[in-house]
């Protein structure tokens, strides 16, 4: 027994998946070279793909309706008795030959061959199997197969720049990978320059290129992923912090807090330990996959924090453990090794909720992007001296703006407008923690 699996093929531009619409074979079915076998449905349309080797049908790997990534193997063929395609002459500009009276739209391609293995079914051996590797197209083809007809390989923005300039994709090259037709083809293929186009080269020594990596490229993406996940919504509070500012006095001159540099962030750590125990909603988390939310008794809190490497987020494990001066010597420790760049993967991991502190920078609020896998965050702005009304009296305050943003999937309207008011309460009157 011979076995091989056939990957889904990207069939033009650069698809990166397409659905199964239905099957025209069954497992035991003799196939031929050319055969059509299943029929897909892309972005772009629906197409019919051929079998590239004569043989039996084994297992169909993929079930109808199914959406699969360019590359995994959707069915399993065995090749004994039966003979592989014959790749067509380099440059002849046809991706298949006719079959079944349509023109098939794989063959003429040079597939490659990896080995794999399959785990077998109980009571039988694991038979060989290869694996074909994506098709690579033969050199320089100008046109794809698609619904049953030829069409040039080109992106669609490049297709309404070549309508917007009336240049004929029928008529060009494609200098791309595999010929397809590029932005720069069009507008050569138009004379050159095009009023309104962005220029092909910017001025020399006025832009600068940096790669995106490491922290920056991990962060940018948990960021995407969240935004377009988590339905956020910001809630906006501002409070007068003076009594918060006058404690922080105070406890300078305190013989326990003598070596302890206590900042207006870890009074806001504290805050949201003590305001989560009311409104534990804000410290759970949405499991899509399980279709349950896990509420979880312990506070893992996240610092964001800005470093040469970028934005990083380590945690402070069981902060709801943690005495104020404890919150700020943790804080401190994290601060220093994030800017040092030696934050471990474990400070890093397991966050419930998270403060970002932009008030650092000069900034009194913004509207924060949750840490994936978590339902808040809160942001801590600048306090500034701002005018306050104090018993009828207009005086000078010490005045901070928090903003929280929080997944509302979890978190309903009443309960993210709870937690921010009890975090404002306790930064405005530090001594109402006691009753919590």
């Amino acid at each position: 027994m011979t076995l091989k699996q056939f990957p889904l093929p990207d069939v033009g531009e650069g698809l990166t998946e397409a659905e199964i619409l239905g099957w025209r074979v069954q497992p035991g079915d003799t196939v031929t070279v050319n055969q059509v076998i299943v029929e897909i449905e892309t972005a772009k349309a629906a197409v019919e793909l051929p079998c590239p080797w004569a043989g039996t049908v084994r297992e169909l790997l993929v079930e109808p309706g199914q959406t699969i990534e360019v590359g995994s193997p959707i069915i399993t063929i065995d090749l004994e008795g039966g003979a592989a395609a014959e790749p067509a002459a380099e440059g002849s500009g046809k991706i298949g030959e006719e079959a079944n009276g349509r023109i098939a739209t794989l063959v003429g391609y040079g597939p490659r061959t990896t080995s794999a293995r399959r785990r077998p079914r109980k009571g039988q051996a694991a038979p060989s199997v290869q694996v074909t590797a994506p098709p690579e197209p033969v050199a320089a083809p100008q046109v794809a197969q698609q619904q049953g007809g030829y069409v040039p390989l080109a992106k669609p923005p490049v297709r309404k720049l070549a309508k917007d300039l009336g240049v004929d994709l029928h008529a060009l090259a494609g200098s791309g990978s595999g010929g397809v037709i590029t932005r720069e083809d069009v507008t050569s293929a138009a004379g050159g320059a095009v009023v309104g186009l962005p220029a092909a080269e910017a001025p020399v020594g006025r832009e600068r290129r940096v790669p995106i990596k490491g922290v920056r490229k991990a962060t940018a993406q948990a960021m995407v992923d969240s935004a377009f996940t988590a339905p956020h919504v910001t809630e906006f509070l501002t409070i007068d912090v003076t009594p918060m500012m006058e404690l922080r006095e105070r406890l300078k001159s305190h013989p326990e807090f003598r070596d302890v540099k206590i900042t207006p962030l870890a009074f806001a750590a504290k805050a949201v330990c003590l305001a989560v125990r009311r409104t534990p909603d804000v410290n759970a988390t949405w499991d899509e996959p399980a279709g349950e939310i896990v509420y979880k008794d312990y506070v893992h809190l996240g610092i964001a924090a800005a470093t040469p490497r970028g934005l990083v987020v380590p945690k402070v494990h069981d902060a709801d453990q943690m005495s104020l001066k404890e919150l700020a010597e943790a804080l401190e420790r994290l601060a220093n090794t994030a800017r040092e760049g030696k934050t471990t993967p474990a400070e890093m991991a397991g966050g419930t909720i998270t403060i970002t502190n932009v008030g650092v920078f000069g900034v009194d609020t913004g509207t924060p992007i949750l840490n994936p896998g978590e339902s808040a965050i809160l942001a801590l702005g600048a306090i500034r001296d701002m005018p306050w009304v104090v018993d009828g009296q207009v005086v000078p305050r010490k005045v901070c703006q928090l903003a929280l943003s929080f997944d509302h999937r979890v978190v309903d309207g009443q309960q993210g407008s709870k937690f921010l008011a009890d975090v404002g309460a306790l930064l405005a009157d530090p001594g109402i923690a006691i009753t919590y």
